[in-house]
């Protein structure tokens, strides 16, 4: 069944420059049908997002700041999320904002059962991250490219990007897969990717520099790694271990 999915932009605080890459991601988890926009379009501060609307077929929602310290926009998105999700022409929602003020809006739309995901810069607060099904980086879609492109100023990444793991995520990746291990502590890296998913949704191999999760933790010495055939012997199937600690040997006296 294909996903429809309505896609919401805070135009207040999410930057036009990263539109391009934000709609390729989208598409990856089903089809746009709905795409909004919503800001005061009498604000030069807009301005960019004007040359960039018509491109992405995105439609501007005028919202006035009728009082000096209140955000119109917020309320107009979250009216508009709600007059959608009763129509019943999606199936799923992608947020995309920095704002915290939508955390009450992502668990209703989770609640009605609709898939949400967030998208934003690394500043959001964590609560409206966890109130999403899955929440994306935007800073990382354009490194991405960036990468892609070789125009990235860092080209020699690969210590780089072992450095950004930290022994936190080392110990989150490590129970997820001791969880969904099997007797003999390996575990398949689908369920592994699902549960880490599950658990924290701005997980991403691609905040550490890596496109997919099976190098991530195939770079780090902690775990192993296992390719085997399906049954069928058509594809490889990944599962994933967590090293046993050798324990140190007692000293003779």
């Amino acid at each position: 069944m294909d996903v429809n999915i309505a896609v919401l932009i805070d135009g207040d605080n999410i930057p036009s420059a990263y539109i391009k890459e934000m709609m390729e991601e989208i598409a990856k988890y089903g089809n746009p049908t709905i795409k909004r926009i919503y800001g005061d379009w009498t604000n030069p501060r807009l301005g960019k997002w004007k040359n960039v609307l018509l491109e992405n077929a995105i439609t501007p929602i005028q919202q006035y700041g009728y009082t000096s310290g209140k955000n119109a926009t917020d309320s107009a998105m979250i009216i508009d999320a709600m007059d959608i999700l009763y129509s019943g022409k999606v199936n799923g929602f992608c947020i995309v904002s920095s704002d915290s003020d939508f955390t009450r809006l992502a668990t209703r739309l989770r609640e009605a059962g609709m898939q949400v995901i967030g998208m934003g810069e690394k500043k959001t607060p964590n609560p409206f991250i966890v109130a999403c099904d899955r929440f994306i980086y935007i800073e990382i879609l354009k490194a991405q490219t960036e990468e892609i492109l070789g125009t990235s100023p860092n080209k020699d990444t690969s210590k780089s990007n072992i450095d950004k793991v930290t022994p936190k995520d080392i110990r989150l990746i490590s129970s997820t897969i001791e969880d969904v291990a099997d007797d003999d502590g390996w575990a398949f890296l689908g369920d592994v990717g699902s549960l880490l998913q599950k658990r924290h949704p701005n997980f991403d191999s691609r905040n550490y520099g890596f496109q997919k999760l099976t190098p991530l933790i195939g770079s780090i010495s902690n775990f192993e790694v296992e390719r085997r055939e399906d049954s069928r012997g058509r594809k490889k199937l990944i599962y994933v271990k967590v090293k046993e600690q050798k324990s140190a040997k007692p000293q003779r006296k």
